[in-house]
């Protein structure tokens, strides 16, 4: 078993509780990690073998371009996709997170995590 990471994925997207929210966007920040067997890939030296993270960059992208009122939908959207892509992967682990959320003061940023 073995990790795959992306971190620190940027965004602009329009999410948010707040319709204001949803028309001006934010800047926002993605942090995949995928639990996996990469016995085969490491043997082989087949990226048919493991999980292409060119293909998570594209799921991820593709979430972030759908409006969503909260965090946690996002990260459960984009885990399921990845397990769509590769059901035989073990642990999914997704954290988001919002830039300057309005929580009324000063706040560099609100992170959710998921794993599924």
């Amino acid at each position: 078993m073995g990790t795959i990471a992306l971190e620190g994925l940027e965004f602009f997207a329009y999410h948010g509780f707040y319709d204001e929210e949803q028309k001006i966007g934010n800047k926002y920040s993605v942090d995949i990690v995928v639990t996996a067997d990469f016995s085969e890939a490491a043997q082989r030296d087949k990226l048919s073998a493991t999980v292409n993270y060119e293909e998570l960059y594209r799921i991820t992208t593709s979430v972030m371009q759908r409006p969503a009122r909260l965090l946690e939908h996002i990260a459960h959207s984009i885990i399921e996709e990845i397990r769509g892509a590769y059901p035989n992967v073990g642990e999914v682990e997704v954290s988001v997170s919002k830039f300057n959320p309005p929580v009324g003061g000063v706040c560099h940023r609100a992170r959710i995590t998921m794993k599924g």
